[in-house]
């Protein structure tokens, strides 16, 4: 008898503590409200500690939020970082061996998405992409998850990088408890990107060359040629002092182009994007960028991709003006690196002092879990 009432009031003791603990818990629970990147009024929890990534890629900028582990509190993503950046996911992967257990959900604008598995986690948030904003929308996720309990927000550093950055960055430090880094980290992108405001709007008009963006080349060797209009890279063109042939051609963010008007128009500098697209499309022929990456097998692609029929004519390739950058930058907080680039690129007497390789450097010694490695940019060798 003894032993039992002593059982007993051990798990009277240990029940009323699991019930303060929980009590403890509601009362420390701090709900706010935001508005998020779409407009929207948001009620959630802070500080979540189940998150779905709408997109893989965006533990790009969770790393800079939870530095000691971007997947801390990540219960689930899509897997386009592990398909299209596995440069990047091994990176992580070397440093984080949990991240392999994570689940893909895929889409969660699609048919494919598992909500029910999403909400048997006790998922707490779902941050998705602002471009996919209509795709949600359309798709009733938000409503359905809003109905679970699970909050919804949009980020964007794809749609308009430049303006939206900074708020993404902001609202996403107010929501996970990282003010402090979200400070420190838009601090940094801001000093980073006035380097080159403050020069850009003394370069006349007419010293602005004409740059022709080509998306992904040679992602698929036989389909040319994708390019972006007044948005993401293509701002990030005219910000950096030159005049981007899309924002002179169409409204919108991207769209096909023919070979015969990049050639009629003969664009003063041409940059491509690339990535290591080897292991989801074996047969690419892009430069594969990434931590990876060596200079020499860049190089090796730019020259594959500048012999392609009709390029060798082209006024970029025959002055050593045909560069190409890491695709990733166009989805990712850290395109400010890609600006600096560019900017050299396109004036290297004006920005002769900035350095994009240093800037990348500082960025992962300051802000990341991981170490920098490979290459991320590059320029045709003509020597070579």
């Amino acid at each position: 008898m003894t032993r039992k009432f002593t059982t007993q009031r051990l798990l009277s003791a240990v029940a009323a503590g699991v019930i303060l603990l929980a009590s403890t818990t509601i009362a420390l629970a701090e709900p706010i409200t935001v508005t998020d990147i779409a407009g929207r009024t948001v009620e959630l929890q802070k500080n979540p500690q189940k998150v779905v990534l709408g997109e893989g890629r965006m533990i790009y900028t969770m790393a800079l939020l939870d530095q000691e582990d971007p997947f801390q509190r990540v219960v689930g993503w899509k897997d386009d970082m592990i398909r299209f950046d596995p440069d990047a996911y091994r990176k992580y992967l070397e440093v984080f061996p949990a991240a392999s257990t994570l689940p893909n959900f895929g889409s969660p604008y699609s048919g494919e998405w598992n909500l029910e598995a999403v909400i048997a986690l006790g998922t707490e948030l779902v941050v998705m992409n602002l471009g996919n904003l209509l795709r949600a929308q359309e798709s009733g996720i938000i409503e359905k998850l809003e109905a679970a309990g699970v909050a919804t927000i949009f980020v964007d550093f794809r749609q308009d990088p430049t303006q939206n950055t900074v708020p993404s960055i902001q609202l996403l430090g107010r929501i996970l408890d990282r003010r402090d880094e979200a400070d420190a980290f838009t601090d940094f992108y801001q000093r980073q990107m006035k380097q080159i405001y403050s020069r850009v709007s003394e370069i006349p008009a007419d010293e602005r060359p004409i740059v022709f963006i080509e998306n992904a080349a040679g992602y698929d060797p036989n389909r040319c040629c994708r390019t972006y209009g007044a948005a993401n890279l293509g701002r990030l063109v005219d910000l950096a002092g030159g005049r981007n042939w899309g924002s002179l051609k169409f409204p919108g963010f991207s769209t096909s182009v023919s070979l015969e008007a990049i050639f009629a128009d003969d664009p003063s500098v041409i940059i491509g994007t690339g990535a290591n697209w080897s292991e989801a499309n074996p047969a690419t022929e892009a430069v594969l960028f990434g931590y990876e990456a060596t200079e020499d097998l860049v190089q090796e692609r730019l020259r594959g991709l500048a012999a392609r029929e009709g390029w060798s004519e082209l006024s970029a390739v025959r002055t050593g003006r045909f560069h190409s950058v890491y695709h990733q930058f166009y989805n990712s907080p850290y395109h400010f690196v890609a600006m600096q680039a560019f900017a050299k690129w396109l004036h290297p007497d004006l920005f002769e002092d900035i350095s994009p390789e240093e800037t990348m450097r500082e960025l992962h010694e300051t802000f990341l879990p991981i170490e920098y490695s490979g290459v991320f940019w590059g320029t045709l060798n003509k020597e070579g």
